[in-house]
């Protein structure tokens, strides 16, 4: 993958205070909601009402200690997923159709996000991550990232058909191009060609050789931005990119090139607390 410029990092957006706590071990998220719906968390001296967040330099007090909140950098996983055909991209279908989650390795603390989709009869790269923020930015059309397909039709394109798909044609849900075509082999019934496209609509692929009178007997994914699928991978295979080559597809969308979360960080010194509640008992005189 070709290596762009660091950019800044990007401060962490404001997480739950529940979350936030029992990520650093105060105790389960539950028992926390709990704790906070008594009033016994501060954040900023002030009483945190459940659904609270806290963002980077607020400090937490809880069970008369102190924390502040610091940005980290998280270290994200990425993998490249050759899918073979039959194969649904959705968690789980009614049918009991394999998906390609089945095949994934489990992880611990997070789950895998697919970038885009692949349709049941197409195969090729599918790109999963535990970066959400990455995988929206992918699939959004202000990326422009575009994605290389493989397809195999029935005949041989003509000329003015490619220039048309170059162009530009009206399917049902809007007008729609191939930014590049290369042809790629072939002879007698079947061709191979190399299409570029800009995003990522339903069947988009085959529908535009649909408007041209060519049916695609087989579509396979080999590109999606920078991401390669490996020539070595074998179908039904995963490989999980380098950290590098995760910064690169981050910062090819215009994110910073590493992600940030939040954590906490114990300061010296107990704090006393909140405030003591009023029981409402009125004290006696003594006579």
């Amino acid at each position: 993958m070709k290596k762009h410029p660091s950019r800044a990092k990007a401060e962490a957006p404001p997480e739950r205070l529940q979350k936030l706590m029992a990520a650093a071990g105060l105790g389960s998220r539950r028992g926390l909601e709990k704790q906070i719906e008594a009033g016994d968390v501060l954040v900023n001296g002030e009483v945190a009402g459940l659904g609270a967040t806290a963002k980077t330099n607020d400090v937490i007090s809880f069970n008369q200690h102190r924390w502040k909140v610091v940005s980290k950098s998280v270290r994200h996983r990425t993998l490249i997923y050759n899918k073979p055909e039959g194969e649904v991209t959705t968690r789980s279908v009614p049918d009991g159709r394999p998906t390609v989650f089945d095949r994934l390795p489990k992880i611990r603390n997070a789950r895998w996000v697919a970038v885009g989709r692949l349709d049941i009869n197409t195969s090729g790269l599918l790109l999963l991550t535990t970066d959400g923020e990455l995988a929206n930015a992918m699939m959004h059309p202000s990326s422009n990232v575009d994605r290389e397909y493989a397809c195999r039709i029935r005949g041989e394109a003509a000329p003015e058909q490619i220039e048309a798909l170059l162009k530009g044609v009206e399917l049902d849900d809007g007008p729609a191009s191939f930014s590049d075509i290369q042809p790629a082999g072939g002879s007698g019934e079947n061709h191979w060609y190399h299409v570029t496209i800009m995003e990522g609509r339903n069947r988009e692929v085959r529908r535009l050789w649909d408007s041209q009178g060519l049916v695609v007997s087989r579509l396979k994914r080999v590109r999606y931005g920078a991401a390669f699928l490996p020539k070595r991978l074998l179908v039904g295979k995963w490989s999980e990119i380098e950290p590098r080559d995760h910064t690169v597809l981050r910062e090819d969308v215009g994110l910073p090139g590493s992600a940030s979360g939040l954590s906490l960080q114990g300061l010296r010194g107990k704090t006393g607390g909140p405030p003591k509640k009023k029981t409402g008992r009125k004290s006696r005189r003594h006579r």
